[in-house]
């Protein structure tokens, strides 16, 4: 019954910065992948970045430098922080929560929040 809920998206121009909030509501978050993936109308999902729960880190090549995931396990919530945002960012971003089906967790995703890059 894991529950996840994005917060932060809204209207920013080109090079502004957003922070987008996804909160963890269920058990063991500390032992969860947390991601934030993006999509656009007509193109497939696609990951932005992803940490473990060792705080390891990766990212897609069109945000590294500029974006920044982290995650506070006291607070069971997953961070987005964007900087230098460009139009091509533009999309609805997702939180997604995975987990080892072998411990019994499954793979959650939140409702999702629009990021709109616009002059």
């Amino acid at each position: 019954q894991v529950q996840l809920v994005e917060s932060g998206g809204g209207l920013v121009q080109p090079g502004g910065s957003l922070r987008l909030s996804c909160a963890f509501s269920g058990t063991l978050f500390s032992t969860y992948i947390m991601g934030w993936y993006r999509q656009v109308p007509g193109k497939q999902r696609e990951l932005v970045a992803r940490i473990t729960s060792g705080r390891s880190t990766n990212y897609a090549d069109s945000v590294k430098g500029r974006f920044t995931i982290s995650r506070d396990n006291t607070k069971n919530t997953a961070f987005l922080q964007m900087n230098s945002l460009k139009p091509e960012d533009t999309a609805v971003y997702y939180c997604n929560a995975l987990g080892d089906p072998s411990n019994g967790l499954g793979d959650y995703w939140g409702q999702g929040t629009q990021v709109t890059v616009s002059s």
